[in-house]
């Protein structure tokens, strides 16, 4: 069987932990912050994992993580 391509666009933007989650930044970071809360743009910042209900999706774009 041939070998998998990881997909490009996911291994920038996501990292698999060493329990096998997957990382993610949140969205709505990059412009209209003027409107955001401080607190609001704090969150921002964190990193969460990506949901179960996602997880087989992204089991295909990093076939080997």
């Amino acid at each position: 069987m041939p070998k998998l391509k990881t997909n490009s666009g996911a291994k920038k933007r996501f990292k698999v932990t060493a329990t096998g989650k997957v990382k993610r930044a949140k969205g709505w970071k990059s412009h209209l912050l003027e409107s955001k809360s401080p607190k609001r743009k704090r969150a921002l910042r964190k990193a969460v994992c990506v949901s179960d209900a996602d997880m087989k999706r992204f089991a295909r774009l990093l076939p080997y993580s």
